[in-house]
């Protein structure tokens, strides 16, 4: 699977840098994201998908260094072991740090936290220089968009970073990084 364009790539960094909401092919279904620093930006993705802030997000990476500033995992020899067998791919629950701002935990101390290898993610935190807010392309209640028209019918015109999406069949599994208790399989 070849990685997006240099151009679409600008484009998609600059709709995030003025605070806006894109969609991206993830490994299994359409993603929406945001600069999870930008309060606004994080509030408009809630509106547009109808969540509650209360149930926090998760952050997306092409490599942890993107996440590391949200997370508080230095000197946890269990949570780097399981960072270092369940990367790429799973999503990790990790102690957030002081610098992982609500809007991001919800009413969570922790943060979750997913690095990945679809070339199309991959490229994007690269040339944004950091994680992004990920969450499914869905409104609350419906099915996650598999293709660019159910994106188009459930949320119009957005930016989107052109890909294709890799070849899971389910959202990534979710495990707890400090007791290793997986929370969605």
């Amino acid at each position: 699977m070849k990685g997006p364009s240099r151009r679409s790539l600008r484009r998609a960094v600059a709709a995030l840098r003025r605070g806006a909401v894109i969609a991206y092919p993830t490994e299994g279904v359409w993603g929406l994201g945001c600069d999870p620093r930008n309060r606004r930006a994080v509030k408009r993705l809630l509106a547009v998908k109808g969540r509650s802030q209360k149930k926090g997000l998760l952050l997306v990476a092409g490599r942890f260094s993107q996440a590391e500033a949200y997370c508080a995992v230095w000197q946890q020899t269990e949570v780097q072991e399981r960072m270092a067998t369940l990367w790429p791919g799973t999503t990790l629950v990790l102690p957030g740090s002081r610098r992982a701002p609500v809007w991001l935990r919800g009413r969570h101390p922790d943060v979750a936290v997913r690095v990945s290898r679809h070339p199309g993610v991959v490229a994007l935190c690269r040339a944004f220089h950091g994680a992004i807010i990920s969450t499914s392309a869905n409104p609350a209640g419906k099915v996650p968009a598999r293709s660019r028209h159910q994106l188009h019918r459930y949320f119009g015109r957005l930016v989107v970073l052109p890909g294709q999406l890799g070849g899971a069949r389910q959202a990534s599994r979710i495990v707890d990084a400090r007791s290793g208790r997986v929370l969605r399989s």
